[in-house]
């Protein structure tokens, strides 16, 4: 009998076996925490804007943190994921911690500030040094710990340019922030923290997951190992 034969000859895993990537919609929905994620991530600081355009700091800030911590209760007590519900409450927490002590609303962005300028810089130095970010976060969240990307050329090249579009536009959304924050723009400055969130974020997004897989598909598939 040649059962046993056949078997050994065989692969382990078949290419065509492997669990196909998540769509376009998928991995962006995922990032984002869906429409749901998107509203209830924007809502501590819509609450903050407002409320403090209305009266005064600190009830704002109290106000922010409130509905933060009930979002994220909300989220636990419906056994949902509240990854992106602990990230917002983390980041209006600190913000609002600062613009509590030193009494000046605007600091309440001041956080968001210094992490989108250390982000965009640690992007461009990632670049720089040839290994892309964009292509690490790429391995972590979409293609389970493997990076194969990393012997390809082209897809180093790709990361890397996706890097550099990362971090560019993030120092630019965050260079406006900072220009409003230094004038005293606070109620401006609120409305571009809201405006230049997520729409960027989820642009970039769809470019970067639209690329990676026109350049995947481009790729001519590996040789086979000889017997």
């Amino acid at each position: 009998m040649t059962t046993g034969q056949d078997r050994a000859a065989q692969p382990d895993t078949d290419p065509q076996d492997e669990e196909p990537l998540p769509t376009i919609a998928e991995q962006m929905a995922d990032q984002l925490g869906g429409w749901r994620g998107l509203v209830e991530s924007s809502i501590p600081v819509v609450v903050f804007v407002v409320a403090n355009i209305i009266g005064e700091l600190r009830p704002a800030v109290i106000a922010s943190i409130a509905v933060a911590v009930l979002i994220a209760g909300l989220r636990l007590a419906q056994r949902r994921p509240i990854r992106h519900a602990v990230n917002g409450l983390f980041g209006v927490g600190v913000g609002a911690a600062i613009a509590w002590r030193t009494g000046d609303e605007r600091d309440f962005y001041l956080p968001g500030i210094l992490y989108g300028i250390g982000y965009g810089v640690a992007l461009l130095i990632s670049a720089v040094i040839r290994q892309p970010l964009v292509g690490w976060i790429w391995s972590v969240l979409v293609a389970k710990g493997r990076s194969e990307w990393r012997s390809d050329p082209k897809l180093v090249r790709t990361f890397t340019q996706l890097t550099v579009l990362w971090g560019v536009v993030w120092l630019a959304k965050v260079g406006v922030q900072a220009g409003l924050y230094l004038a005293h723009q606070d109620t401006a400055l609120g409305v571009a923290r809201l405006a230049l969130g997520y729409p960027p974020y989820a642009l970039l997004l769809l470019i970067t997951v639209w690329t990676v897989r026109r350049v995947t598909r481009e790729s001519p598939p590996a040789p086979l190992p000889s017997a």
